[in-house]
């Protein structure tokens, strides 16, 4: 499988990685929208909304809520914003949930690096 996300849950690839456990892992997006932009993954390959099992899906969302709030103690974001693409607007075609965090004043982008630094920190 030619999967960017698979070969990031099997160590193929790098990234800077803020969560794991055995259903997903959440990571910085190399090209972030905003400081700290987040991508949270299934491990198990799954298209997109209409493919994902439900008990996967729900559990996203809880570490979602998880990870927004590391992102707010962190990062000092002011709110975020989730996205999810489906079909032709989806750039990967392995589901996965973006946190995008939104800040008072518009934030000039800091290196992945050192927003992870700050995270992980």
């Amino acid at each position: 499988m030619d999967c960017i996300f698979c070969k990031i849950v099997n160590g193929e690839i790098p990234c800077y990685k803020i969560y794991e456990d055995d259903t997903v892992i959440a990571f910085l997006d190399v090209n972030p929208k905003s400081n700290g932009h987040t991508l949270i993954v299934p491990k198990e390959h799954t298209l997109d909304i209409t493919t994902i099992d439900d008990n996967v899906l729900l559990h996203i969302f809880q570490i979602a809520k998880e990870i927004a709030k590391t992102l707010q103690n962190k990062l000092n974001i002011k709110g975020y914003t989730l996205a999810q693409n489906n079909g032709k607007p989806q750039e990967v075609k392995h589901f996965h949930l973006h946190i995008i965090p939104v800040y008072d004043n518009e934030e000039e982008l800091i290196e992945v690096e050192e927003i992870y630094n700050k995270i992980t920190q």
